[in-house]
């Protein structure tokens, strides 16, 4: 909250006023902001809220759960409700509450970016994961609350294994039971080499992969043998690697901020249009990127076209790439290559 009223009051010192302010919560892990107290600032300021609720559909149904986004006072809250709720990919809503927001003028921006040819199927399936609430929305959520503390429990046990857990983030108010994001560095493995093991061996397929940890969305879907195997896995991957601290090591050599010594020579417009060649990774230093480079996870591209490679991001990229991070957005994803832009 302190965030927002700073960057409120920068605005109107500068003689400007805010026309939103836009949050994500829950975050990809589950963390969740304060958004009563957010929505509290703002309207005081007459601001309407806008929440990014992608990862949070399911928030408000059960009491241990964190409120919703609009039952925290919201004025718009976009969900993902293909995440946790049982609709098909690329669903979603757009909830709205009060008349802070002009309905009208939403509707009309709506239907300047929607298809004159919708998907039929994805619309039923929307309808059909509102039905599945409107049953029972008090208990739908009870077994599958039970399953996440029992894997929980029994992850904490394991030896070598981290459970990301509430605590750890006291500073916010709350935190999405659903998602469970388990430690690995002390085995000396990274996030990917472990969920590689688990989805060879164990067929457990996760949420998010980290450098040093994974991420597992538990859902309505969730059954008891899934967490078991689940346990399974990460008690493999104990008995198997040592305890030791050498992945801690090679997680603290990764520079986790290639981003601060951007320089752009050409726009984004320019570079995608500008010829280009092929180099070696190693002949890109100093050259004009010509391509999104985007590992994934976290999905935040650390070279856009029209920037200057440096250093600093190849060596970020590079050690990524040799602890199986993925690579996208680029001709070649085992980086042996970059296209650069002729200048």
């Amino acid at each position: 909250m302190l965030q927002v009223e700073k960057a409120i009051k920068e605005l109107e010192m500068e003689g400007r006023k805010a026309a939103a302010v836009f949050v994500t919560s829950p975050t990809y892990h589950g963390i969740c902001s304060n958004l009563s107290e957010i929505s509290k600032l703002c309207h005081s300021c007459n601001i309407p809220l806008i929440v990014d609720e992608a990862h949070g559909a399911h928030l408000g149904f059960h009491p241990s759960m964190p409120c919703s986004a609009l039952q925290q006072g919201a004025d718009l809250a976009v969900q993902s409700t293909h995440k946790v709720l049982c609709s098909l990919t690329q669903s979603s809503m757009l909830h709205m509450s009060g008349n802070r927001v002009d309905r009208e003028r939403i509707c009309k921006c709506l239907q300047t970016i929607q298809s004159t040819s919708p998907s039929y199927l994805l619309l039923a399936s929307l309808d059909a994961a509102r039905a599945q609430l409107s049953e029972n929305p008090e208990t739908i959520f009870n077994k599958v609350m039970e399953l996440a503390v029992e894997m929980r429990t029994l992850i904490n046990k394991i030896p070598g294994i981290a459970v990301l857990d509430f605590p750890s983030f006291s500073s916010f108010p709350a935190f999405d039971p659903l998602r469970i994001t388990i430690g690995v560095w002390q085995l000396g493995l990274s996030g990917y080499e472990a969920d590689h093991i688990l989805i060879k061996d164990y067929g457990v397929v996760s949420e998010l992969i980290g450098s040093g940890s994974i991420t597992f969305a538990i859902n309505l879907g969730t059954c008891r043998e899934h967490v078991l195997r689940l346990v399974s896995g990460f008690k493999h991957l104990s008995g198997t690697f040592s305890l030791n601290q050498g992945m801690s090591q090679r997680l603290d050599d990764i520079e986790c901020s290639p981003f601060d010594d951007i320089n752009m020579i050409l726009s984004p417009r320019d570079a995608f249009f500008a010829s280009k060649r092929k180099v070696s990774v190693r002949e890109s230093l100093g050259e004009i990127c010509g391509e999104l480079i985007t590992p994934f996870p976290p999905g935040i591209p650390v070279l856009i076209p029209g920037e200057v490679i440096t250093q600093r991001a190849l060596n970020y990229l590079l050690q990524l790439r040799s602890r199986g991070a993925v690579i996208t957005g680029v001709a070649d994803p085992l980086l042996s290559s970059i296209v650069v832009c002729n200048t």
